[in-house]
């Protein structure tokens, strides 16, 4: 075999190797692409089923969700309706409440007029209608003329110290023991009124009010509406200005607006601290009167008198007292002097309290004055009253004499009284003098009079121990006065009857 055969040979030998190598990748190859075609099969398969799982999944859990919601939903539905109707009963109960209250001060045409707005709230409101129609129908009409009223100055609220004063102020306690009544004695006072049936009742409602024909204010009898055997009276207050000489000496400091935003007083201890509670007869009236609604005719409290020239309810309101010793102010050595405007800002919400709670504010002369002095002097006083104290309390038509001297006679005021038709003239409609018979009342066209009874340390002293007998109509002296009183000032006084 020639050497070309043998190249041809080896050269077909070695394309066969080739071929069959070549045919073995082809093979392989066709091998792996149906292996990698398997496995994307596979993968497309496994996501697709991962796919419906993550659909599933998420189906489900949107489902669930979505139940979850809708239960949550239906739960705050249901709470929200739950809250809304425990709302409505909750206010229904205070409507129903506060119906409750004005019946129990008589007024049960208020609470008849509050009840038929919640006629459609069921029976019970039905019921209480009824019932309070029934109550409405059985009242008596009390004789206006024969209603007595009594009177205070401010409250005693610690004895210990107003009884026992030494040194430069024993002088005081004469003054005080006439004078002054504590608060334990109040309090059983108004105690001994309540179970006896007396009801605290308002100055005006003692009267109607209408106009004529010049616009004039007329005044008639008013219609005193009560149960049979209650007894209708009014009570006041005066110099409720907490004067500079009652510094220390167991009172009240001022008056203030408490959190309730209801009016009371502040005391500074004697270590200079303040407290803020019932002090003196505002509060204290008003604690007996939420716990005894019946006692007050259709919300009345008392009245309280003011004078001017140490400013009103605690505050240094009067321009005097920004003035220097040597400009003229008595107080300034021993109390300082005061930023009267800011004084004014400071008493105008505690006033505006008061005429929101009830209480009705009266002038008691700017200078504690008597009004049997000259028609100058009284008018000079009036003036100042007008420009001092009413542009602090406000105008008002009732005027409560001091020492309880009247411009006039028992008789009727006279057209020709000057001092009358000057006070007239400023406004004053309603007079108030001193008077310890049980009651004197004197309604005319144009004005209105009232005796007021003193019941304090001298009053009640006379009673139990020199048999006057002014108040037995009114309470059990023996079962009040209070035992340690000194007698100073007590047995002897020139204003004794």
């Amino acid at each position: 075999m020639d050497e070309k055969e043998k190249k041809e040979k080896k050269s077909t030998k070695m394309s066969e190797e080739e071929r069959r190598r070549m045919l073995e990748r082809k093979r392989r190859e066709r091998a792996r692409q149906r292996k990698r075609k398997a496995m994307m099969m596979r993968a497309a398969v496994l996501g697709g089923l991962v796919l419906v799982l993550i659909v599933v999944v998420a189906a489900v859990t949107l489902g669930v969700r979505k139940s979850k919601h809708n239960k949550e939903e239906a739960l705050a539905q249901q709470e929200q309706a739950q809250k809304e109707e425990e709302e409505k009963q909750k206010q229904l109960e205070g409507q129903l409440a506060q119906a409750d209250r004005l019946a129990a001060g008589y007024d049960y045409d208020g609470a008849i007029e509050l009840l038929q707005t919640l006629a459609k709230d069921g029976a019970d409101v039905q019921e209480r209608i009824e019932n309070f129609e029934t109550a409405k129908a059985s009242l008596v009409e009390a004789d206006v003329e024969t209603v007595p009223h009594v009177f205070f100055h401010i409250l005693v609220a610690d004895p210990s110290i107003t009884w026992n004063l030494s040194g430069e102020d024993e002088y005081k306690i004469g003054d005080y023991n006439q004078v002054m009544t504590t608060i334990d004695e109040f309090k059983g006072i108004l105690q001994q009124m309540y179970d006896r049936g007396y009801v605290l009742v308002r100055l005006h409602d003692l009267v109607e009010e209408t106009e004529n024909e010049n616009g004039e204010t007329v005044y008639t009898k008013g219609k005193i509406m009560l149960p049979e055997g209650k007894k209708p009276f009014v009570m006041s207050q005066d110099d409720v200005c907490y004067y500079f000489y009652m510094i220390g000496d167991g009172y009240a400091s001022k008056m203030v607006v408490g959190e309730d935003g209801r009016p009371t007083t502040e005391y500074i201890n004697a270590d200079g601290s303040t407290v803020t509670g019932p002090y003196d007869l505002v509060p204290v009236l008003n604690e007996f009167i939420d716990e005894h609604p019946d006692f007050s005719y259709k919300g009345a409290k008392a009245v309280l008198a003011f004078t001017g020239y140490n400013g009103v309810l605690g505050y240094r309101t009067d321009p005097d007292l920004a003035k220097t010793a040597e400009e003229g102010n008595d107080n300034a050595d021993e109390y300082g002097t005061f930023d009267y405007e800011a004084e004014i800002e400071a008493a105008k919400p505690v006033v505006q309290a008061l005429k929101d709670d009830g209480w009705e504010l009266a002038s008691h002369s700017y200078g504690h004055i008597s009004y049997g002095s000259s028609f100058e002097k009284v008018k000079e006083d009036a003036d100042k009253w007008q420009e001092r104290v009413a542009n602090v309390i406000g105008p008002t038509d009732i005027l409560i004499f001091p020492f309880g001297t009247d411009i006039g006679s028992w008789n009727e005021y006279s057209q020709d009284n000057q001092t009358y038709q000057y006070l007239h003239d400023q406004g004053f409609r309603f007079f108030c003098n001193v008077d310890s018979n049980p009651y004197w009342v004197q309604i005319r066209e144009d004005y209105v009079r009232q005796g007021r009874r003193n019941l304090d340390g001298y009053r009640m002293y006379q009673d139990l121990y020199n048999g006057a007998d002014k108040l037995s109509d009114l309470f059990d002296v023996s079962q009040v006065f209070d035992k340690n009183r000194p007698e100073t000032g007590l047995q002897i006084w020139d204003g004794a009857e």
